[in-house]
């Protein structure tokens, strides 16, 4: 038997059989399932004719989307790293498979890259904390006092001498060229639209901290239907939408 999508198989409403009295239709068909995997490095899509002489776009394996960020009203392309939740089940985190609604984790640069750009805020830099200096006994400072005493006698508080080592005329070369090219200086037009667009500058919190904390991965969702356009396009998380599905995924966790 072929896949419908009619309701003849169905019991009526006050529970009685229904009789088959006709074959299934050509507007009934259904297909099965494309369970687009989320594959790194790889894209595979698959053109089905449909009814009427048309065409869907099966996407069988994706690694990549079109993510929109809504508060700043833009979107760029970003990898998709991982699936992180699904409503409908566990099993479909566990596979990878990306469908319509499904939490996913997505690469940050292409957003930190142009916010720079756009507001001359550097999101995920990272100063690294000074150690407090550890503090000495009474006994651990004459044991220090005479261990530089025996190396001053020893002659060992001397500098060593560098080793000159003989690098090629290019290597020489390309190490002058590394000094010369530095960071291109910011020109005043762009410090004036820094400015100007720093008065309107908002920037949710955990936007803000996914983007600087370790890789810069970003929740979103997934909006389009793979197996249908062929596409992973979605939106990032924000606001009580990104608290709605952290509960969830904690839930989950939890489990």
């Amino acid at each position: 038997m072929g896949i419908t999508r009619s309701n003849l198989h169905k019991k009526r409403s006050t529970g009685a059989k229904r009789h088959i009295h006709r074959n299934k239709r050509k507007f009934e068909l259904g297909r099965p399932p494309a369970n687009t995997k989320l594959v790194i490095g790889q894209t595979r899509v698959r053109k089905v004719r449909t009814r009427g002489g048309h065409s869907k776009q099966r996407a069988l394996r994706l690694d990549s989307g079109n993510f929109s960020w809504g508060t700043e009203g833009i979107g760029k392309k970003a990898r998709i790293l991982d699936v992180v939740y699904n409503a409908t089940s566990n099993e479909l985190v566990r596979t990878k498979t990306l469908v319509k609604g499904t939490i996913v984790t997505i690469d940050g640069a292409p957003f930190r890259q142009w916010y720079y750009k756009w507001y001359g805020v550097q999101l995920g830099t990272h100063v690294k904390p000074v150690k407090p200096k550890r503090v000495l006994t009474a006994k651990q400072k004459v044991k220090a006092d005479l261990r530089e005493v025996k190396r001053k006698l020893a002659g060992l508080d001397q500098p060593a001498k560098k080793k000159v080592s003989k690098k090629s005329s290019d290597a020489k070369k390309k190490e002058s060229d590394k000094k010369k090219k530095k960071a291109a200086p910011v020109s005043k037009r762009a410090q004036r639209l820094w400015g100007k667009r720093a008065v309107k500058r908002t920037l949710d919190p955990e936007i803000q901290e996914q983007l600087s904390t370790g890789n810069g991965r970003i929740y979103a969702r997934i909006a389009s239907s793979p197996g249908q356009v062929g596409r992973a396009d979605g939106y990032i998380l924000e606001g009580a939408e990104l608290d709605f599905y952290k509960r969830k995924m904690d839930k989950k966790k939890k489990k």
